[in-house]
């Protein structure tokens, strides 16, 4: 099946590049220049806007806008009604689209529900944004991010889980370790 399923309320304007198997649901709406990858699922009323790139296998949930300056790469999770900037100061008399600052969410990275992410900031690869949490600074690789601000709490493995002060993951068994600050899978 190399189609894609774009439901009959879905919106998407001329232009946009949407890869195989992806799936649009209802009420999206994907501006011309916006880029989606394979295998990717949009779930109802979400927005995608202009130079967006979602990578490959990126699940974006309900209620969801990614704005222009967001980039998404392969595997990407976006939980339910979480929340992209792209404008540290807006104002309704003023136009700062040239201020747009570019967000980067990083190979399989989760952002839970109702998060936060202000602009210009990069969440590393595998990190998990919990549920609420406003992430206003660079995420480490790997990192368990909760709060308002966002704040490590712990490591996660490849699969979301949790670590403990072992560093294995209890559910796969995969090892990690720590090396000048960052958290890196062990060969």
């Amino acid at each position: 099946m190399n189609e894609i399923y774009v439901h009959e309320t879905a919106v998407i304007d001329e232009g946009a590049s949407i890869g195989k198997r992806t799936q649009i649901w209802h009420f999206c709406h994907v501006m011309g220049k916006a880029e989606i990858g394979e295998n990717c699922k949009l779930g109802q009323n979400v927005f995608v806007g202009n130079h967006v790139k979602l990578g490959n296998n990126v699940k974006v949930q309900n209620n969801v806008s990614v704005y222009e300056g967001v980039i998404c790469e392969d595997d990407v999770f976006l939980g339910p009604s979480m929340v992209f900037t792209n404008v540290i100061n807006p104002r309704s008399t003023l136009n700062r689209k040239e201020e747009f600052k570019k967000t980067q969410v990083k190979k399989g990275a989760t952002i839970g529900a109702n998060a936060t992410i202000i602009c210009g900031v990069t969440l590393g690869e595998y990190c998990l944004i919990g549920a609420g949490s406003v992430v206003t600074k660079d995420v480490k690789p790997f990192a368990l991010m909760v709060g308002v601000p966002a704040r490590k709490t712990g490591w996660v493995s490849h699969s979301g889980v949790t670590l403990g002060e072992d560093l294995v993951c209890p559910e796969t068994g995969e090892k990690y370790f720590l090396k000048n600050g960052f958290l890196k899978p062990a060969e």
